[in-house]
Order: structure tokens, then C-alpha cells, then sequence
């Protein structure tokens, strides 16, 4: 079986990932790294429900501990429209370089799940990262998998978080102008 690093935003959004992953027989490795998160206790609800599906699901789960507030407010600020850029980026990047240096055969993120996120600015950020880091990124449409997914994670009844993690996404939450 090959090795397959799956960066992972949140619990509900790996359960199906992670089942298609494994019916293609990849050993899945899970890498928790979200700095864009804000505020603190809601990356720490979103890694808690994480570790409990972990457990559950038998996934071993790298987490990088990293709460780098000041450097995503420094890279975003007066820069609010491309946000999303730079904190793909960066996880994606950190992940690919843990693919790389751990020996991993590919990787992957559970972004590609999500039907709120930018599908193909992450595409395009992650295949530019196995390019640039020279590891192969496997890509899949989970998208397919959503209701699925969902319904999964409310009959489990882990945390399923109402935004996407920055302060900007909560923000957008409540206020549509």
C-alpha cells in the first residue's frame, strides 16, 4: 500500500475523504495544520473533533501545533479579497514539504471536499506545490461526496463548524453587504 499524507481541516470534512482514500487503497496519514483559524478556541474545537474521529476512524494524525495569528494578519491585511490565497497556500505548501520529507508517496487535502471553498484556486495551489516540492499530489473530486459526508458527521454529532476559519469567513457569516 502506498502512503498518502491527507492535510485535513476538520473532522467532518475527512470522514469521506478518507473512506475514498482507503477504498483505493492508500495508507492514510492525517496532517492537521490550520493557522488560519480565529479565534483559538475554535482551531481547538475543530482539532478536538478532528482527534476523536482519528480515533475512531484509526488515523494516525500529525498535528503541527502552529497558531501563527500575527503572520496571517500580516500577509491578509488591506489584502482581504485574496486571503483565501494565501492561507491555501500555505497549508498546502507545509503539507507538501511533510509529504516530501516523510516519505510519503503523495498528498492530498481534504479542501477538496468542501462545496464553500475555491475547488480550483486550491487545485491549482497544490498541483504548483507538488511541482515546486516534488511530490505528487493526488487529486480527487470529493465534492461528489458531500451530503454523504455531512449527514455521516451529524450522526456521529461531532462539532461542524459554521464558517471557514478566518475571522474575514466569520464576518461574511453574519454581515452580507
Amino acid at each position: 500500500m502506498d502512503k498518502i499524507l491527507l492535510h485535513t481541516c476538520c473532522g467532518p470534512c475527512t470522514l469521506y475523504p478518507l473512506q475514498r482514500l482507503r477504498a483505493q487503497n492508500w495508507t492514510v496519514h492525517g496532517f492537521f495544520y490550520n493557522p488560519n483559524i480565529q479565534p483559538y478556541q475554535e482551531l481547538q474545537r475543530r482539532l478536538e473533533a478532528l482527534q476523536w474521529i482519528a480515533h475512531k476512524e484509526d488515523l494516525n494524525l500529525i498535528v503541527r501545533p502552529d497558531y501563527e495569528l500575527e503572520a496571517f494578519f500580516r500577509h491578509t491585511a488591506y489584502r482581504e479579497k485574496q486571503r483565501c490565497l494565501y492561507c491555501y497556500s500555505t497549508r498546502l505548501e507545509a503539507a507538501a514539504r511533510l509529504a516530501k520529507k516523510s516519505r510519503f508517496d503523495a498528498f492530498s487535502t481534504t479542501l477538496f471536499y468542501s462545496k464553500r471553498q475555491k475547488h480550483e484556486l486550491i487545485r491549482s495551489i497544490a498541483e504548483e506545490a507538488a511541482r515546486r516540492v516534488g511530490i505528487p499530489l493526488f487529486y480527487e473530486d470529493f465534492r461528489t461526496g458531500w451530503k454523504a459526508g455531512q449527514e455521516r458527521a451529524e450522526g456521529l454529532g461531532i462539532y461542524r463548524q459554521q464558517y471557514c476559519g478566518c475571522i474575514y469567513s466569520e464576518k461574511e457569516r453574519f454581515c452580507k453587504d
